[in-house]
C-alpha cells in the first residue's frame, strides 16, 4: 500500500477504541480470579488461570494469522470479542473447579484473534516511517483497557458481585465489536471463507522473517505472566485492598512512555530502545522481589509500566519491519505465538516458584529477571554484530 500522509485517521481511532474495550473486557476479571478459585478449593491451580488461557491462545495463532491473510482483517478482530461476550455470560453459571478452567481455555480464543487483526490492520494503514509512533498510540489504548479493566473490575466485584462483574466483563466486549462496524476492510483482496481454510500446514505456523523480535518477546513477556499470577497475591499480602491497583499503576507509566518510546524507536532504531526498555524490566522485576511494603511494590509496578511502554509498540513495530507484506497475518501471529508461549511459562513457573508461600515472591521475581538479563545480552550482541556490518 501507498505511502500515508496521516495515519491519525477516523478508521485508526475507531480501532484504538475498539482496542481499549476489548483489552478491558478480558483483564477486568483478572484480580479476582486467584481468590474465586481459592474459593472452589483450588488453590493449587492459580498458575492455570493464566496459563490455559494463553495457552488456547497460542495454538489459535496460525489460524488467526491465516485468516486474517484471506478473509480479512476485520473478520478475525470481530471473532475474538465475541468468545469474550458469550464467555462473561457463563462464568457464573460454571462453578466448580473443572467448569472454571475449561472456560479458561474457551477464553483464551479471544486473544488468539482479536490483536492479530488489530496489528495486520494498524500495519496496512500506516507507513513504515511511523510504525512505530503508531504502534505506541495503539498500545496506549490496549494499556488503558488493561490496565483500567481490573481496577474497574475488582471495584464492581466488591460495590456488586462478581456476577456483575462477569455480566460487565461481557458487555464491554459487545461494544468493542460494534465499534468495528464502523471500519472499512483493508485487505485489498479477501476470500470468502472456507472450512478447509482451517487447514494449518507446518509453513502457516511460524514466520522465519520475525525471529528476532519474537524472541526478545518471549524473554520479557515472561515476567508479564509471572506479574499477572503472582500481584494479586503480593497486593493480598501486602494488605492493599484493590488487587487491581497495581495494573492501574503500572497503566499511567505505561502511557507516558508509549507517548513517546514509538516515536524513538523510529528515529533511534528499534534494537537501541528496546535495551533501554528491557533494562527497566531487569529493574522491575528486582524490586518486586523486594517489595515487603506497598510503597516498594508501587516502585516496582512503575519500572514494569515504564518498561511495557518502551518494548511492546518497539517490538511490534520491529516484527512488521521485518514481515512481508503478503504474509503479514503471519508475521504477527508468529510474533504472537512468542508472546502467548512467554506468559504461559510465567504464568507456570512463576506460580510454581511462589507455590502459595510469601517467603517465595522474591524467586518468582526474580528468575523473570535472569530472562531479562538474557534478552538484554542478545540485543547487545546483535547490536555489535550490526555495527560490524556497517
Amino acid at each position: 500500500m501507498g505511502e500515508k500522509k496521516s495515519f491519525y485517521t477516523f478508521q485508526f481511532w475507531l480501532l484504538c477504541a475498539s482496542s481499549v474495550l476489548f483489552m478491558a473486557s478480558f483483564n477486568m476479571i483478572i484480580p479476582e480470579l486467584p481468590s474465586y478459585l481459592d474459593a472452589m478449593g483450588g488453590e493449587d491451580y492459580k498458575g492455570l488461570i493464566i496459563g490455559l488461557f494463553a495457552g488456547t491462545a497460542l495454538i489459535s495463532r496460525p489460524f488467526s494469522g491465516k485468516l486474517a491473510d484471506t478473509i480479512g482483517r476485520i473478520p478475525v478482530m470481530i471473532i475474538g470479542p465475541l468468545v469474550c461476550v458469550a464467555l462473561g455470560l457463563l462464568y457464573p453459571a460454571f462453578t466448580t473447579i473443572w467448569g472454571f478452567l475449561f472456560l479458561r481455555i474457551l477464553h483464551g480464543f479471544s486473544t488468539g484473534f482479536k490483536p492479530t487483526g488489530t496489528t495486520a490492520y494498524l500495519a496496512d494503514i500506516v507507513s513504515s516511517k511511523n510504525r512505530g509512533e503508531a504502534m505506541g498510540i495503539l498500545g496506549v489504548a490496549g494499556s488503558i483497557g488493561m490496565a483500567a479493566g481490573p481496577a474497574i473490575g475488582s471495584y464492581i466485584a466488591m460495590e456488586f458481585s462478581l456476577n456483575t462483574m462477569f455480566y460487565a466483563s461481557s458487555f464491554t466486549a459487545l461494544l468493542s465489536v460494534l465499534v468495528l462496524f464502523g471500519m472499512k476492510e483493508t485487505l485489498p483482496s479477501t476470500t470468502k471463507f472456507k472450512p478447509k481454510m482451517l487447514l494449518i500446514h507446518p509453513k502457516d505456523i511460524l514466520e522465519p522473517l520475525v525471529w528476532r523480535p519474537s524472541l526478545i518477546m518471549l524473554l520479557t513477556v515472561y515476567s508479564f505472566g509471572t506479574v499477572l499470577t503472582v500481584t494479586p497475591d503480593l497486593s493480598d499480602h501486602l494488605e492493599i485492598g484493590n488487587r487491581g491497583l497495581f495494573f492501574t499503576v503500572t497503566l499511567l507509566a505505561s502511557v507516558v512512555v508509549r507517548l513517546f518510546s514509538g516515536k524513538a524507536s523510529d528515529k533511534f532504531g528499534r534494537i537501541k530502545v528496546l535495551m533501554v526498555g528491557v533494562c527497566m524490566l531487569l529493574a522491575a522485576m528486582i524490586v518486586l522481589g523486594f517489595a515487603s511494603t506497598p510503597f516498594i511494590m508501587y516502585i516496582g509496578a512503575i519500572l514494569f509500566g515504564v518498561s511495557a511502554g518502551i518494548n511492546s509498540p518497539t517490538i511490534f513495530a520491529w516484527t512488521v519491519d521485518l514481515a512481508d507484506e503478503k504474509t503479514r497475518g503471519k508475521g504477527m501471529s508468529t510474533m504472537f505465538i512468542a508472546l502467548e508461549l512467554g506468559i504461559i511459562l510465567g504464568s507456570v513457573f512463576g506460580a510454581e516458584l511462589y507455590d502459595n508461600d510469601p517467603e517465595q515472591f522474591k524467586y518468582a521475581f526474580w528468575f523473570a529477571a535472569t530472562l531479562a538479563a538474557l534478552g538484554f545480552f542478545y540485543l547487545l550482541r546483535l547490536l555489535s554484530y550490526n555495527r560490524s556490518k556497517n
